[in-house]
């Protein structure tokens, strides 16, 4: 589709919106929000390329760093359109106050022949997946947060049709932007089908990037008795966007030469299930594939270029005059770690639960057989009638060429509490 294409398209929906603006509902403006003050405690990563580029040169790279964040966010419903705002506070060790803004939400919905039409900044959540979601081709949102936050929606423009047991929505997502923009700010058409059929719920999906092409994908979500819940979901993509890098081995670049990059004709696959009993003890298991990642061979290049530049710095080549060069060449190494978001193409995923009473302790492990990398969170929640109190760790491990164990944080601890009003 051409950016005049989706500019038209913007203006014919709105168009519509503005037409059936009388069906706006008419009733009083709701609002709420919550209070999160949260401490997080990061311990730095000895290994990877980043410890490495730090030793070279002190400073090179923004390191992780510990302290107190506040957040803020509020909430308004009324007269068919709904916002949400957050505001956040933060403060690291050794810096100074940080502040920050972002709306979440700000979109206007009216009815119109048994469509609804909505307009805005919106946040769209597809799927079926826990861990990972192949089809959640609108918001993308991040998946496993230490913390429940409300995404961040898109500028959009969305039709929907309900009935009993079936709904379609149409979406035309950042409609604005750029041809150009990657990830979630790509201009795009998006659809999806659902249909409850008995125990089975159906969903198909289908999306037109403005340069990522086509794909196509498919979930179903089965409530199998009173204890177990399975579900499923795979798409099919024509690009998809990574990162990739021109250099390997010795070669020391002037400019960072991990650059935008297309993956092509790939596909990512999710399945999984829940067993839940009498005691409301659960246990999720997930294994998944994402064909946007960077395959095992790029991997193996990335640990052998690691390994190549820190011995430079053994030999005779590796003269003081050399070591800034060494250093931030394996500081641009560590942008492999944003080519996508899974960052092995193979994982397992299971996570243990248990509700008692107002208590949710809770462990899972994320495990990435081609390297033997893991990721280990533990957390305990208590909930009240408005207070809620969340606590834990997540350490990163494995082998030392494990993918995983390379990442700028080894460990976070984190305690928060959540006041709703």
């Amino acid at each position: 589709m051409s950016r005049a294409g989706f500019r038209w398209a913007f203006a014919v929906v709105a168009a519509a919106a503005a037409t059936v603006a009388p069906c706006i509902s008419r009733a009083a403006p709701e609002f709420s929000g919550q209070l999160r003050p949260q401490w997080a405690e990061q311990t730095v990563n000895p290994r990877g390329p980043l410890a490495r580029a730090d030793a070279l040169s002190p400073g090179i790279a923004e390191r992780p760093g510990s302290g107190p964040q506040v957040e803020a966010e509020r909430r308004a419903s009324g007269h068919g359109v709904n916002a949400i705002v957050t505001l956040q506070a933060q403060r690291l060790a050794g810096e100074g106050i940080k502040t920050h803004a972002h709306l979440n939400e700000l979109a206007a919905s009216a009815d119109a022949a048994g469509w609804q039409l909505s307009a805005g900044k919106k946040i769209v959540a597809w799927d079926v997946g826990y861990g990972f979601r192949p089809n959640d081709v609108v918001a993308q949102e991040a998946r496993r947060t230490l913390l429940a936050v409300t995404p961040e929606g898109r500028p959009l423009l969305m039709a929907e049709h309900f009935d009993a047991r079936t709904a379609w929505a149409v979406v035309i997502v950042n409609p604005t932007k750029p041809r150009g923009q990657r990830g979630a700010d790509e201009p795009a058409l998006a659809v999806r089908a659902y249909r409850q059929d008995g125990a089975v719920d159906w969903h198909g999906f289908a999306r037109l990037g403005a340069h990522t092409g086509a794909s196509l994908g498919a979930a179903a979500a089965w409530v199998a008795s009173e204890s177990i819940e399975l579900h499923a979901s795979a798409r099919g993509f024509t690009r998809a966007d990574t990162l990739a890098s021109t250099a390997e081995g010795r070669d020391l670049r002037a400019a960072d030469p991990w650059q935008a990059a297309s993956a092509h004709r790939g596909a990512q696959a999710l399945i999984g299930g829940t067993w839940t009993n009498a005691d409301q003890l659960s246990l999720l298991a997930e294994a998944w594939w994402d064909g946007t990642a960077l395959p095992d061979a790029a991997w193996d290049r990335w640990n052998a270029r690691n390994e190549s530049l820190a011995d430079i710095t053994q030999t005779q080549d590796g003269a003081p005059a050399t070591r800034p060069a060494v250093a931030g060449n394996l500081a641009w190494q560590a942008d492999a770690f944003g080519a996508s978001q899974s960052l092995r193409r193979a994982n397992l995923f299971a996570r243990l639960s248990w509700q008692h009473d107002k208590w949710q302790p809770a462990i899972d492990i994320l495990f990435t057989p081609a390297d033997r990398g893991r990721v280990v969170t533990g957390s305990v929640a208590w909930q009240g009638d408005r207070v809620r109190i969340d606590s834990g760790v997540r350490t990163y491990g494995g082998p030392s060429s494990a993918v995983l164990a390379q990442l700028p944080v080894r460990r976070v601890v984190y305690l928060a509490g959540t006041w709703a009003f």
